[in-house]
């Protein structure tokens, strides 16, 4: 896989089963960077920031068939999601909750072992919390 130019995929969704040092562990693998986690599977994700996540960013997520619940991990801190992709995000019926990196990690690891239709945009960050 590709994964340091931002073209990995893997086509399965799956828990995370640790973060830190800029990356994620899941699926047996390990990933450096940033990571969405969604029905369709993984993937490479080019954001490095909270200021990054914009809708451009997001489009895979718009793509998804079938998502009730989006989780932001918006880094080591809580950060404000810009108001337009919340409301676009709501207009697809799609709640979106802006966290920590860490919190939206646990809560997308529970909501997933729940059989939910749970994603999460997860910006990578160097300690875990």
């Amino acid at each position: 896989m590709n994964w340091e130019k931002g073209q990995g995929h893997y086509p399965h969704q799956a828990t995370i089963d640790a973060y830190g040092n800029e990356g994620f562990r899941f699926a047996d693998m390990s990933h450096r960077g940033s990571v969405l986690c969604l029905p369709s599977g993984m993937y490479a994700w080019p954001v490095t920031s909270s200021a990054e996540i914009t809708l451009e960013a997001l489009a895979r997520v718009f793509e998804e068939p079938a998502l009730d619940v989006l989780l932001v991990g918006m880094g080591p801190d809580i950060a404000r999601l810009d108001p337009a992709i919340r409301s676009a995000l709501r207009e697809r019926g799609i709640i979106a909750e802006a966290v920590s990196t860490g919190s939206a990690v646990r809560t997308y690891n529970v909501l997933l072992n729940e059989h939910r239709a749970v994603g999460a945009a997860l910006v990578a960050v160097d300690n875990p919390r």
